[in-house]
């Protein structure tokens, strides 16, 4: 248990002294949410609508970024070569940059949540929030999953150039920033087969505002995916060790 909170404490530590991680993956989705979902006018439903886009929004960066731009970073300097020489167990790597990534998306959340509910005047029942919450944490898996498979397949020029597009990609695509019904037919099938659209719409199911398909449907297709992105995962890391 030790080498996994050792492991874990480095890694936060690390990340925290990294500012140019830590300052785009805080407060980029807080100016955005502010922006979109308060300043500007828009619908009543704005603020609701959007807290639950842009929570996924907010978990895509560290665990994107996090983990694809970073372990790519780690893998070009030779220090998972070390890492494999030292006395610790294989996974100690990935659940401490899984548990830093788990706290910075919790970290990136809470000041979207703030905002909503004192500026934006959301108003939601204590259950539905809590609910939300849970749903964007684990919102990250998908996105970590991606990020692994980035960071064990590219090197870190090859890795930060596609995490941005990915990144980029899925926040347009899953209709995170606008409603998926106002693109075009081939972007609307395209956004299908993101987990991004399926998570947002999984969020917009928990606070009561309309989505484009069931909830059921939502929830098979983000399995199936979170599996198939899993086995490439465990197969990009196999093959670069």
């Amino acid at each position: 248990m030790n080498i996994y909170l050792n492991e874990a404490g480095a890694e936060i530590l690390k990340a925290l002294r990294a500012p140019e991680f830590v300052l785009p993956t805080l407060l980029m989705p807080m100016a955005f949410y502010t922006l979109f979902g308060v300043v500007l006018p828009g619908a009543d439903n704005n603020a609701p609508y959007l807290l639950a886009t842009y929570g996924v929004f907010a978990v895509m960066g560290p665990s994107i970024f996090g983990f694809g731009v970073g372990v790519a970073n780690e893998r070009d300097r030779g220090w998972l070569q070390l890492k494999r020489a030292a006395p610790a167990p294989a996974f100690a790597y990935i659940s401490a940059k899984l548990i830093t990534t788990l706290l910075f998306c919790a970290a990136a959340l809470l000041p979207i949540y703030l905002i909503a509910g004192f500026l934006g005047e959301v108003a939601l029942p204590r259950g539905t929030w809590t609910l939300l919450f849970v749903l964007h944490l684990f919102s990250a898996v998908p996105f970590v999953l991606i990020g692994l498979i980035l960071g064990f397949s590219l090197n870190s020029g090859g890795a930060v150039a596609v995490s941005n597009i990915v990144f980029l990609g899925l926040a347009i695509l899953g209709g995170l920033w606008f409603p998926v019904f106002m693109f075009p037919a081939p972007m609307q099938t395209l956004s299908a087969f993101t987990p991004s659209f399926h998570l947002a719409e999984l969020a917009l199911c928990v606070i009561g505002a309309p989505g484009e398909r069931s909830p059921q449907l939502n929830l098979i297709w983000i399995s199936v995916m979170t599996a198939s992105l899993g086995s490439l995962a465990i197969a990009s890391w196999a093959r670069q060790r």
